[in-house]
C-alpha cells in the first residue's frame, strides 16, 4: 500500500525548497521503487491569504488522513500586524498540537566538507554529531495563562506560563532516552532547575524514567551551561532532551555548529511514530523566489522522513550520501560557501542530489 505523503510548502522560499524535496522523491520512486502518493495542502500565510485561516479545516484534515507531512516553512513581515491566531506562526502550532507532535528531534551534524563554514575552529567541531530531543506541544509556548494587556492609563504588561504536567515529561523523556539508545547512550536533560518550579519537576521526572534504562548514562545541566558549553566543546554531547523553550533556542545555536542553519533538518513526531519534517531554517522572506536557498535541510529531512515514519532506513542513506556526494562535487549554495567555489543556486543543488540516487 502506498505511503500519503503531504505537501505543505507554506511561505517565503517553502515552494522552492518542496519543489527540490519532491524532486529527490521522484528519483526514489523510478530508480529505488519507494512507493508514495503524493498531496499538498495551504498553510501558514499563503493559507489566511486564500481561506483567512492559517490552518484551514480541509488542510487539517488532510494532515491527519497523510502518513507523514513535509513541511515548508511559514511566515513573513506582511503577515505580522495580523491578529496572533491569524499570523502564519498559530497555524504551525496548532498544526503540532492537533496531531500531537510532541517529540521534536533535530540533528546537527557536520559534513566535513563544511568544517569551513562552522563558527568555531575545526579541532573543535570536526565530527560533531548532536541530536536534540525538544519537547514540542507544551511549556511556554502553549502555557496558559497568558495575555497582553491594552494601555489604560498606565504602563502595558504581558505574561506567559511555562507549564509541564508529569505525564508530558514522561513521554518526552522516554523519546530522549530511547533515542540515546540508538545512539551512543548517553543523555543529557537540559533545565533551570535553580531557579523554576517547572524545571524542579522536570529533573525529578527525568530521572525517575532513567531508572527504566540502565543502559543509558543521564547527566543534567541547566540551560545557560548547555549553552556555553555547546560553543566551548559540542562535542561532549550525544543526545540532549529538553523543554520546548529551551530547545527552540538551543537548536540554533547548534546550527551554527554546523556551518549554517540551511544544513539542519527535523522530525516532529507523535506517539505512534507519524511525523511532519521540515528545515529548522524558516521562511527566509528575504531571500524568496531568488532561487538561492539552501535546499538540503529541506532534502535532509526527507531522508529522516524515510527512516522514522516510512521505515525506508536504507533508503534514508542513499539520500544522506547522496547529500554528501554532492558536496564532495564542490557544490555551494550562498551560505556554506568558501571564496574559492562558485554560488551554486538552488535548483542546481537539487538537482546534484537527484542526480546522485539515479
Amino acid at each position: 500500500m502506498s505511503a500519503r505523503i503531504l505537501l505543505m510548502a507554506g511561505d517565503g522560499v517553502g515552494d522552492e525548497i518542496c519543489r527540490e524535496a519532491v524532486r529527490v522523491l521522484n528519483a526514489l520512486q523510478k530508480h529505488h521503487g519507494l512507493d508514495i502518493e503524493l498531496d499538498s495542502a495551504l498553510v501558514g500565510g499563503a493559507a489566511y491569504e486564500a481561506e483567512g485561516d492559517p490552518l484551514p479545516e480541509s488542510s487539517l484534515a488532510r494532515a491527519r488522513a497523510a502518513d507523514a507531512i513535509l513541511f515548508g516553512a511559514v511566515g513573513g513581515p506582511q503577515w505580522d500586524t495580523l491578529d496572533r491566531p491569524l499570523r502564519p506562526e498559530s497555524g504551525l502550532l496548532r498544526l503540532r498540537a492537533e496531531l500531537g507532535l510532541f517529540a521534536n528531534l533535530r540533528p546537527a551534524i557536520l559534513y566535513p566538507q563544511l568544517a569551513h563554514a562552522s563558527s568555531l575552529r575545526h579541532d573543535v567541531v570536526a565530527g560533531l554529531n548532536i541530536m536534540i530531543v525538544r519537547e514540542l506541544t507544551g511549556g511556554i509556548y502553549f502555557g496558559q495563562p497568558r495575555a497582553l494587556s491594552a494601555a489604560d492609563g498606565g504602563a502595558r504588561e504581558a505574561f506567559n506560563t511555562m507549564r509541564y504536567s508529569e505525564a508530558e515529561i514522561q513521554r518526552i523523556a522516554r523519546a530522549g532516552f530511547e533515542t540515546a539508545m540508538q545512539r551512543s547512550k548517553r543523555l543529557c536533560s537540559v533545565d533551570k532547575a535553580n531557579v523554576l518550579e517547572v524545571s524542579q519537576l522536570w529533573r525529578e521526572v527525568v530521572t525517575e524514567v532513567g531508572r527504566d534504562y540502565p543502559e543509558v548514562e543521564l547527566s543534567h545541566m541547566y540551560v545557560d551551561n548547555a549553552a556555553m558549553q555547546l560553543v566551548r566543546s559540542p562535542k561532549q554531547f550525544d543526545t540532549l532532551v529538553t523543554g520546548n523553550l529551551f530547545g527552540d533556542i538551543l537548536s540554533d545555536i547548534a546550527a551554527m555548529l554546523t556551518g549554517s542553519i540551511g544544513m539542519l533538518p527535523s522530525a516532529s513526531l507523535d506517539e505512534q511514530g507519524k511525523g511532519m519534517y521540515e528545515p529548522v531554517h524558516g521562511s527566509a522572506p528575504d531571500i524568496a523566489g531568488q532561487g538561492t536557498v539552501n535546499p538540503l535541510a529541506m532534502i535532509l529531512s526527507v531522508a529522516m522522513m524515510l527512516r522514522y515514519s516510512l521505515g525506508r532506513g536504507d533508503l534514508a542513506e542513499k539520500v544522506e550520501h547522496a547529500v554528501g556526494d554532492a558536496l564532495n562535487r564542490g557544490l555551494r549554495t550562498r551560505d556554506i560557501m568558501d571564496d574559492e567555489r562558485q554560488v551554486a543556486s538552488t535548483d542546481e543543488m537539487g538537482g546534484a542530489v537527484a542526480d546522485m540516487l539515479q
